[in-house]
């Protein structure tokens, strides 16, 4: 009787105890606390747990290990991917390399580590005018275009209408015109006009005047975008707090809207003026003597022999892009925005 209770202690009906809990309490049932006690003894050969006594749980089996497929599709992409970027951005490289060249001619063999040529451009002072007239044209085209286009994605965020669609279309259509196009409609229209675009005004010859204007309405149209996507993920609950407590819409607008939408305006602001930093095909329509940019000065050169010291311009001005650029994700995320929220105000989604 002993041995066939110990053979089948472990199929003993335990009333009352959940065998699959993490911590079981085993009490043995009556007919084996009765079999115990006996003349003959102990009945089971091994310890048997108290009442009330917690049992460690069983182990858990581990989770069957998923194999990696073999994803041809996403190898192929990555391939993609890095040949595309390798083909925008070696040029880059290469050029910043360059400016470290030795040697006389950009083109020219490599004739070893030279830092001679960034204090040789400032002393060229064709190119340092031509940097200085670039700067110029990119300050005053990007005031133009913060204002144009941050007043634009105002309207477009806080006054819907059917005026919308008709005014996006045309937002847009400014951002696929080709440029050549956009440079002699320009060209056209300013002798037209004549004034202000025909001769100069104050110490502005009318060359920045023309590259002011024509430069602005490009970049307007990617201010009004990001100023609109920036103001429509947010509440109007403020502006309209303001307007209950009565503050006419200039004091709303001034203390509550231009807080909020001051990020965007920065980051539109700083796209701007990299924008017109590079703008070579309508400054060249639209310059006049005594305002060739530095793309337009490289435009001149591409004739005659380059020398490094153009490249080592090139990459400062690649670092001040650079420089800008960081600044405006900076500031974008110490308002709060997200990674994808920076980008998406960035392209203006």
């Amino acid at each position: 009787m002993a041995k066939a209770i110990v053979r089948r202690r472990r199929r003993i009906d335990i009333e009352g105890v959940d065998l699959q809990a993490r911590h079981r309490t085993w009490t043995p049932p009556p007919s084996v606390v009765a079999a115990g006690v006996g003349a003959a003894g102990p009945v089971l050969d091994a310890p048997v747990a108290e009442p009330g006594t917690v049992l460690p749980a069983e182990p858990e089996a581990p989770p069957p290990r998923r194999r990696r497929r073999f994803d041809v599709s996403s190898i192929g992409l990555a391939v993609w991917s890095v040949f595309v970027y390798g083909f925008l951005f070696l040029p880059i490289i290469y050029i910043v390399i360059y400016s470290f060249n030795a040697g006389s001619a950009l083109l020219g063999g490599w004739a070893g580590w030279s830092t001679q040529w960034y204090p040789e451009f400032w002393n060229n002072e064709q190119l340092t005018q031509s940097i200085k007239h670039s700067l110029t044209a990119a300050v005053g085209s990007t005031i133009l275009a913060v204002v144009i286009g941050g007043l634009a994605g105002v309207a477009l965020a806080r006054r819907p209408g059917r005026w919308r669609i008709p005014f996006l279309a045309i937002v847009f259509l400014v951002l696929v015109t080709p440029e050549i196009v956009d440079a002699i409609g320009y060209l056209i229209w300013f002798v037209r006009l004549g004034g202000p675009f025909a001769s100069p005004v104050g110490p502005f010859s009318n060359g920045f005047i023309r590259m002011w204007v024509s430069h602005s309405v490009f970049s307007s149209a990617v201010v009004a975008l990001i100023v609109r996507a920036r103001l429509a993920g947010l509440d109007e609950s403020l502006e309209e707090a303001a307007a209950d407590l009565g503050a006419p819409p200039a004091r709303a607008f001034r203390q509550i809207t231009l807080p909020l939408m001051a990020p965007a305006l920065l980051a539109g602001g700083l796209l701007s003026f990299t924008f017109s930093l590079d703008n070579t095909i309508v400054s060249t329509f639209v310059g006049t003597a005594g305002s060739s940019t530095f793309p337009m000065y490289l435009f001149s050169k591409v004739r005659s022999v380059l020398h490094p010291d153009v490249a080592a311009a090139s990459t400062v001005l690649l670092g001040v892009t650079l420089l800008a650029l960081g600044l405006v994700a900076f500031v974008l995320r110490r308002s709060g925005d997200s990674s994808t929220e920076v980008a998406a105000t960035l392209t203006g989604t």
